[in-house]
């Protein structure tokens, strides 16, 4: 068979980088949502993981529709893209988050999706034509019809293969982690030792992941302020338009407040328990119920550890949500510190709270 004529080729052109970068978008959003359901899913109820794969599989139907369709395609890709960014770049705005990093982390699901979408109504509009100068497709017992399969349908596989080929890499590196996790199924207060720190940690109750009616947990403000009065999460006058601060966590926080058996929070201040520091935590880090032997240089984004740690008794609940702890450091004046699982080191708005950041009040043994 001769090759297409430039022409012709370049009416092509749009379809095929489209297909290029449709692809390519499926991956990545594939690749972020296994890794994601994985690293914070995991152990969460069924099919609550799976959450994770939403946009990869909008991607995926989006992708297999252009192909089919590529002026219904691209039309729902600009609109689905389009509305995407907005609530995303939104979302940011309000939390005070927004940023070229930010503009960037979305550019699969923006740039690449508002291109994509453009170059799949240029491919509607050469089919159109192809049809208009008398092309039509072929038919059963045509010469073209017989072709291999992989060759009629090679957008097709493609389209499904990428993102399959990642979802199985991501898996070959992550299942071995979460499937050989430690649940000793002991929710109570824990002495963990090893690599310099030596402290208890609180059990099941208002100390460790206490869970608000809103289904998130207290963001640093909130366990910072706890005791300010009046004493609870309700609104703390002189508060209103700034965060708390280290000796605010020292001397108000919830942890201080914590009976000694860790199980209540008191009317006054007990002193016995109180919120864990940055390299406490890290130093705590776990791996087959065991110390991971992990230290932090209080500067880098990821501990240094003898052992990757991981989502595990005695410090962590792995059934779950929360993949962060809190710490009692602040990064500044609006952020503070918190800790994953896996040792890395990062920090958030104080005044932040969601499903996966959870804390945990320590005390000496």
């Amino acid at each position: 068979m001769p090759p297409p004529s430039p022409t012709k080729l370049k009416r092509r052109l749009p379809g095929y980088i489209a297909t290029g970068l449709v692809i390519l978008t499926t991956s990545l959003w594939t690749l972020w949502g296994t890794a994601e359901m994985y690293y914070e899913g995991w152990g969460l109820p069924f099919p609550s993981p799976l959450a994770y794969l939403i946009p990869a599989v909008t991607c995926l139907a989006l992708t297999l529709t252009a192909l089919t369709w590529p002026r219904l395609g691209g039309w729902l890709i600009l609109l689905i893209g389009g509305a995407f960014t907005a609530w995303w770049w939104g979302l940011a705005v309000t939390r005070g988050q927004f940023s070229l990093g930010r503009v960037l982390s979305t550019f699969p699901a923006s740039g690449l999706l508002f291109l994509t979408g453009v170059l799949f109504l240029l491919e509607g509009r050469h089919r159109r034509q192809r049809l208009a100068e008398g092309w039509a497709p072929p038919r059963r017992g045509d010469a073209m019809e017989w072709r291999p399969y992989l060759r009629r349908n090679l957008r097709y596989v493609l389209a499904v293969g990428f993102p399959l080929l990642v979802a199985l890499g991501v898996s070959a590196y992550y299942a071995p982690l979460v499937l050989t996790r430690v649940d000793d199924g002991d929710r109570g207060a824990r002495l963990i030792e090893g690599h310099g720190v030596a402290l208890v940690w609180a059990p099941k109750g208002p100390g460790w992941n206490w869970k608000q009616p809103w289904g998130g947990y207290p963001s640093w403000d909130m366990l910072a302020l706890y005791g300010v009065p009046p004493v609870g999460f309700g609104e703390k006058p002189g508060y209103e338009a700034r965060h708390a601060s280290a000796n605010d966590m020292a001397t108000t926080g919830l942890c201080r407040y914590l009976s000694e058996d860790g199980s209540t929070l008191m009317a006054e201040r007990q002193d016995i328990w109180r919120m864990p520091t940055a390299e406490e935590i890290v130093r705590s880090l776990v791996r087959g119920g065991e110390n991971a032997g992990c230290t932090w240089d209080g500067e880098s984004e990821k501990a240094l550890c003898e052992r990757l740690p991981n989502k595990e008794t005695p410090l962590w609940a792995p059934d779950e949500a929360p993949i962060y702890y809190w710490s009692a450091d602040e990064y500044d004046e609006g952020e503070a510190y918190y800790i994953s699982y896996n040792g890395r080191v990062s920090w958030q708005p104080k005044d932040w709270g969601n499903p996966r950041h959870g804390y945990r009040c320590v005390r000496e043994p």
